[in-house]
């Protein structure tokens, strides 16, 4: 309806100027379109002029004839069209083709209508817009989705977790951090026993640090750290292994040359300028080359 001030102004134009549009009533006699035309032809003292409406889509009229007239933000208009759809029968598509509102901005009106009623009621009275109930709306869903997931991967993981969530016993939160806690310890067992094996493989004959674990002699992030250095010190002995390998490869020829010749002053003079655990190990080559 008009305001009050409006609505007389609307009377005084009557009384003046007459009726210069019918009021529509549907067949049976129901109002479809003129409220403010009746009431202000009431203020005035005018008999109103009337007319029946004889199509076949009575909500199309009202919309054309009242909510598109009036002045209202477009974000306004596609949430009222949209909250219609529900008793109109009419699509989005249809509605877009009617009155010429955007489908991008009836979709987001949809969607604000679908998962919040109460910003949409705020779109529909021009107290938030359309854009900004939107985002709102979009952030929401963003943040469920992230919920869902994460309560996903918690049931998927530990459903016992999960069972206590659901029962309210515990929150998500503290829930994912109890998981998290759990997939670490994993972590570092795994780890760990890893490198239990290869250290075994190795021919170590220390004892397993998971087995120093379950005797509760250290912690798991305690093995771990253990596990580290022992993997740190294997790669660097490989390392200088390969390099003296390497040395001793280059300088292959010198061992063959003593085994040419064994018992020789030549021979002699190079295994005694050595020391011992030099000519032990050339002496040792000598019988390989």
């Amino acid at each position: 309806m008009l305001s009050q001030s409006e609505l007389l102004d609307l009377a005084e134009s009557i009384r003046i100027e007459g009726q210069h549009e019918d009021i529509v009533l549907d067949a049976d006699g129901v109002l479809l379109d003129g409220r403010n035309r009746l009431a202000a032809c009431e203020i005035a003292g005018v008999e109103p002029r009337f007319t029946t409406y004889t199509g076949d889509d009575p909500i199309a009229l009202i919309f054309s004839k009242n909510l598109f007239r009036r002045h209202i933000s477009k974000g306004q208009e596609a949430m009222i069209t949209v909250m219609a759809c529900s008793f109109s029968g009419h699509s989005l598509r249809d509605l877009t083709k009617l009155h010429g509102l955007s489908r991008s901005r009836l979709s987001a009106a949809n969607v604000v209508l679908k998962y919040s009623r109460e910003l949409a009621e705020q779109v529909r009275i021009g107290s938030l817009s359309l854009d900004n109930a939107y985002n709102t709306v979009s952030e929401r869903k963003a943040r469920a989705a992230a919920l869902q997931k994460q309560y996903d991967h918690l049931r998927e993981h530990a459903p016992d977790l999960a069972e206590q969530v659901t029962e309210s016993e515990i929150t998500l939160a503290d829930a994912t951090a109890a998981l998290n806690e759990r997939l670490e310890t994993e972590r570092l067992r795994q780890y760990v026993i890893n490198a239990d094996t290869m250290r075994l493989a190795d021919g170590d004959t220390t004892p397993p640090l998971a087995e120093l674990v379950e005797r509760g002699d250290i912690t798991w992030p305690e093995a771990h750290q253990r596990a580290e250095e022992f993997a740190v010190h294997r790669r660097d002995t490989i390392q200088r292994s390969r390099q003296a390998l390497h040395l001793i490869a280059e300088h292959w020829t010198a061992v063959q040359d003593l085994a040419a010749r064994p018992g020789t002053p030549f021979a002699r003079d190079i295994l005694d300028g050595l020391a011992p655990e030099a000519r032990s190990l050339a002496q040792a080559l000598i019988t390989l080359a």
